[in-house]
């Protein structure tokens, strides 16, 4: 875990290796000053020597100020490389999630990834910089603290190795009981994440049903957790701090009483008790920063290893090793596909028995109950996730024979959840080609019908887009998804319910327009309105991840009850309010949408 972190200091090894050594000049720098006030003392004060004092007093001032410009260059060296090293763990993570398929994605919570990229990258930045100027800093000013005490006098140095010896063992100790609880708390962060980010993306939902209250007591929960669980973790280590105090001033008490005997037995001079009285201190406040360290390591080792587990993920979908870089066409076989969500597919088949060719050019339309798998059976095209058992081909290639990028932007996907990023309308609509021109956005939102409600907005093409599209309607954003997608200017394009938010009539324009404009397109529309798929070639009806039917409209009305039934329903009044014979379609215009 620690080899696969470090890996990315990267371009900041210099400052890491900078910042130690500028602490141990300052060590060095500081070890010298308790010397020259001892001897200060001894040979000025006594002596009456006021030109010894004054040397002294030079040298004294030389060392702090190389104390004081060692430290800050310490400093200086360690925010660089612990906020760079920071940044590019960050940068690390960041890009290895782009790499993830679902699968992927699918083991990391949306509010667990956030708090990793956050508050963890954030405690192992903190402990980073503490280890760079303290772990070697504190260590080194106790050895050599500790030596110049024995070099002056062993008796009372063994009164600093005793409280060494106890203060290391409590530390010890409260650092082992609170280590369980900083391994928790992080994972709480995770639970208070997801209901912010839970409440500020459904925030409509929430005021419509006035459960605001409800939002508040659930975020106050996870806070609470929070706070009670680092709670129990301080309880721990603030005793650390009392009984910190409590030995420096035993060791100040002992020291004064047994050098106090020593001088007045001729055993010790006043000068170098005062010195010793220094290293006491220089001991104890070493001691003190590594219990510290010891916390921030302890906090930051649950952060640690919930970054290595970001960093380290494999994508399941990767390219191999010589990939086809050309889709030859639209067509479509699924041979004997079976496919499981569960990890390395040993979970429960969602998708059975899967045999299916669909001929380039076709417009297939897919219907089935809620959970009948159809969602899955169009993600496994564009390998959003790979098939666990069986062959899928397009364009006569197994996809897993493509360059990822090379079938993906040749299968355009209009997911159920639309999705559109803060920026204008143009920003969005070139994320299916970032290249294209006004006039190629333009026709691709004509066939979408949406160039008709871009031009009514003041700003038109230039309209600003809030974050999730929030300022346009559900209609407005699938159709501004599906002119996104044809921009592509894909062989196969999907469409997983993706004109649900749109009347019937502006429904039947896409269609057309898909007829027409892109004939040569393969397009496989799934959808719960029988109207929006009933001029397909073929209709496929999905039940339990089996493909309980397949023919045309009139076939399947004669051949499956399933698709007769829903038929049937819709046709009747008891179904979509927007199916076919709903005298409400004919009045429903573009304000339906919202």
């Amino acid at each position: 875990m620690v080899k696969i972190l470090l890996k990315e200091v990267k371009e900041f090894k210099k400052e890491s290796i900078l910042t130690p050594l500028c602490m141990i000049f300052e060590v060095i720098f500081e070890t010298f000053i308790p010397l020259c006030s001892g001897a200060i003392v001894d040979n000025g004060v006594k002596q009456a020597n006021m030109p010894y004092v004054w040397k002294m007093g030079a040298v004294m001032l030389a060392l702090a100020l190389g104390g004081l410009i060692s430290g800050c260059l310490g400093g200086i060296f360690g925010a660089k490389a612990a906020t760079g090293f920071a940044r590019n763990l960050r940068k690390k993570m960041y890009d290895n999630i782009q790499t993830f398929s679902f699968s992927n994605i699918d083991k990391f919570s949306t509010a667990g990834l956030v708090t990793r990229l956050t508050t963890d990258v954030t405690n192992i930045q903190n402990a980073y910089q503490m280890i760079l100027r303290m772990a070697f800093r504190a260590p080194i000013s106790l050895i050599v603290a500790m030596i110049m005490a024995y070099s002056i006098s062993p008796k009372i140095a063994n009164v600093y190795l005793i409280a060494v010896i106890f203060l290391a063992t409590i530390v010890i100790i409260l650092m082992i009981s609170a280590m369980k609880y900083f391994r928790q708390v992080f994972k709480k962060y995770d639970d208070l994440n997801e209901s912010v980010q839970e409440n500020t993306n459904a925030i409509r939902v929430v005021k419509a049903y006035v459960r605001e209250d409800y939002e508040v007591s659930k975020f106050k929960k996870a806070s609470e957790n929070i706070y009670k669980m680092f709670v129990k973790a301080e309880s721990k280590v603030v005793i650390n701090m009392p009984v910190m105090m409590f030995t420096i001033y035993g060791c100040i008490i002992s020291i004064s009483y047994v050098g106090a005997h020593m001088i007045s037995a001729g055993a010790l001079t006043t000068g170098k008790l005062m010195t010793l009285l220094q290293y006491c201190m220089n001991i104890l406040f070493s001691l003190m920063m590594l219990s510290m360290i010891f916390v921030m390591v302890s906090m930051s080792m649950a952060s640690a290893e919930r970054i290595a587990e970001v960093i380290k993920e494999e994508p399941d979908i990767t390219n191999p090793e010589n990939p086809v870089m050309t889709v030859a066409n639209g067509d479509i076989e699924f041979k004997d596909v079976d496919f499981s969500y569960a990890v390395d597919g040993k979970g429960e088949a969602v998708l059975k028995d899967i045999n299916l060719h669909i001929r380039s050019g076709e417009t297939i339309g897919i219907i089935g109950p809620t959970g009948s798998a159809k969602s899955s059976l169009v993600n496994l095209i564009s390998r959003l996730y790979d098939v666990t058992a069986g062959e899928l081909l397009v364009g006569g290639k197994n996809v897993k024979e493509y360059d990822l990028q090379v079938l993906r932007d040749q299968v355009a996907v209009v997911l159920q959840k639309n999705v559109l990023f803060s920026g204008t309308i143009l920003d969005n609509l070139r994320w299916g080609n970032k290249d294209a021109t006004l006039e190629e956005c333009q026709a691709a939102c004509k066939i979408a019908c949406a160039d008709e409600f871009i031009q009514g907005f003041e700003n038109g093409y230039d309209t600003y887009i809030e974050q999730g599209g929030s300022n346009v309607s559900g209609g407005q954003k699938q159709r501004l998804c599906i002119a996104r997608a044809l921009l592509k200017k894909p062989k196969i394009l999907i469409l997983d319910d993706s004109t649900s938010a749109v009347d019937t009539a502006t429904d039947a324009k896409i269609r057309k327009g898909f007829l027409e404009e892109i004939p040569d397109t393969t397009k496989i529309i799934i959808a719960q309105r029988i109207s929006s798929i009933q001029a397909a070639d073929r209709i496929i009806v999905m039940e339990e991840g089996r493909i309980n039917g397949i023919g045309s409209h009139d076939e399947l009305i004669k051949t499956n009850e399933i698709y007769k039934d829903v038929y049937e329903s819709q046709n009747g009044g008891s179904g979509d309010f927007d199916e076919v014979g709903d005298p409400v379609k004919s009045q429903n215009t573009e304000g339906g949408d919202r």
